[in-house]
């Protein structure tokens, strides 16, 4: 009879008994509802088993059920005891993760001896990253005097500037072959020469100086084992693309050189390849801060598990507005390869009208969002409100998700830059020197808030905190 019983009861019961288990591992919020026991255990409680009528309808005495102390004696020490043997150790990893995560950043380091050797490291990289941000704003100051095409040649290792009134006399002679000379600037004095052959001079030279600031000091830092295997080969790649880009800024500037195809049509460099050259500075100054960040905080401080959701969130939100940013970045150098900064000077409407007449002029049709004066303007004008409405729907969005602070403070710093940004796209219209300068400062320190809030949202995404 036991047997019997026994057997029906493991083919008929054990879902059930598994399933009335379950409410055992519930939060005491939440207690099981009451069902029958058998035996009492040393833990106060035990086996739990579902109802079973008896012949008369009514719950059998206890005394039927004594073959089934062994299956009351088995239960806890399988199914529920693997249960909570296998809460408790996950628990326990994830409490050792969180509590214990600076003991792991040395599988995370991008430096190791030491943490002197990783401020040393951080500040030569924050250096490096300042640096590239000078050169940016000094390209924009070369190119607003129109002191690009000064130099009609280049090499790679660099050149020495004309010391003697011979040496000048030769480099104007030079520059009086140019097109730019010939239809922009015919009866320029000597003097008047050497100040934008001054200009494009400083801006190459200050690009070669950095590749020696960066250089040394990476050599040094191999030497010395500060350097990892995966630091080293992101250093490499940013020192190469660093490389390409003075030979991406020669094949910028031989395009201005060339004879234009209409004699209507101002020398001038492509749009196409200065785009190219200021993206390239871009990505090179992102990659840079970003290693930076890597380097200085490799395992952030740990925060609450709500805070790691929150960054999550935000993070999938951001990545759009971040796309946004960048192609608004990149159409302000079609802006500037088409001189189309100073082609309308009224906002919101461009003249008399909201959209100019010809801003579909061209053929193909593609070539008017690149090489169209008004539709160049009017795409920077689009993107620059989508951008600010962007970057404003994220702030709103954030304060309604929990966070760390610094990721909030973040948040808020990027729609200061932005809005400023935007007021800078009104006053760069008036087309000063400042307004215009302070304009391009603008985009890049705008890049360099999404870069740090990037950062900081990516290190809560993970339990870890740490995502390279």
């Amino acid at each position: 009879m036991g047997s019997r019983v026994a057997a029906a009861l493991l083919r008929r019961g054990w879902d059930q008994a598994s399933a009335l288990m379950i409410p055992r591992l519930a939060p005491r919020s939440a207690p099981a509802p009451a069902v029958p026991r058998i035996g009492s255990g040393s833990g106060g409680g035990g086996c739990l088993l579902p109802p079973r009528p008896g012949p008369t309808g009514a719950f059998s005495s206890a005394s039927r059920f004594a073959p089934f102390h062994a299956f009351r004696s088995l239960a806890p020490k399988t199914l529920l005891g693997q249960c909570t043997r296998k809460m408790s150790t996950t628990a326990a990893a994830l409490n050792s993760t969180m509590a214990n995560g600076a003991a792991n950043s040395g599988l995370k380091l991008l430096v190791t001896k030491g943490p002197q050797a990783q401020k040393a490291v951080g500040i030569w990289l924050f250096g490096c990253a300042a640096w590239v941000f000078s050169l940016v704003i000094l390209g924009g100051i070369t190119r607003l005097t129109r002191s690009g095409l000064s130099m009609t040649d280049w090499k790679f290792t660099g050149e020495i500037p004309p010391v003697s009134n011979e040496a000048w006399l030769l480099e104007f002679e030079k520059y009086k072959q140019s097109p730019e000379y010939k239809r922009v600037n015919k009866g320029m004095s000597l003097e008047d020469f050497k100040f934008i052959y001054w200009m494009e001079y400083a801006h190459r030279m200050w690009g070669r100086a950095l590749g020696f600031v960066f250089a040394g000091p990476f050599a040094y830092f191999i030497a010395k084992g500060y350097v990892t295997c995966q630091l080293g080969l992101r250093l490499s790649a940013l020192f190469a693309l660093g490389g390409a880009q003075g030979l991406i800024g020669w094949w910028m500037v031989k395009s201005g050189l060339e004879e234009p195809t209409s004699e209507y049509v101002q020398p001038r460099v492509s749009p196409y390849r200065l785009a190219t050259h200021l993206t390239s500075a871009f990505v090179i100054y992102c990659g840079i801060l970003w290693t930076a960040l890597s380097v200085v905080m490799p395992d952030p401080p740990m925060g609450s598990m709500s805070w790691v959701n929150g960054a999550a969130k935000i993070r999938k939100l951001a990545i759009p507005v971040s796309a946004v940013v960048g192609i608004t970045a990149i159409s302000g150098a079609f802006v500037a390869g088409n001189d189309a900064g100073h082609a309308y000077n009224s906002f919101p409407k461009m003249g008399d009208t909201w959209v100019p007449e010809d801003v579909f002029s061209m053929e193909p049709f593609i070539r008017n969002f690149f090489e169209n004066t008004s539709t160049v303007q009017l795409n920077h004008r689009i993107l620059a409100t989508t951008t600010l409405l962007s970057v404003a729907g994220l702030w709103l969005a954030a304060r309604k998700i929990d966070m760390h602070p610094a990721v909030k403070s973040l948040i808020g710093s990027t729609l200061g830059m932005a809005a400023l940004q935007f007021t800078m796209v009104i006053d760069s219209d008036m087309y000063t020197l400042i307004s215009v300068l302070y304009h391009g400062a603008n985009s890049i320190d705008r890049l360099d808030s999404r870069g740090r809030f990037g950062f900081k949202s990516s290190d809560g995404c993970t339990p870890s905190f740490q995502a390279y």
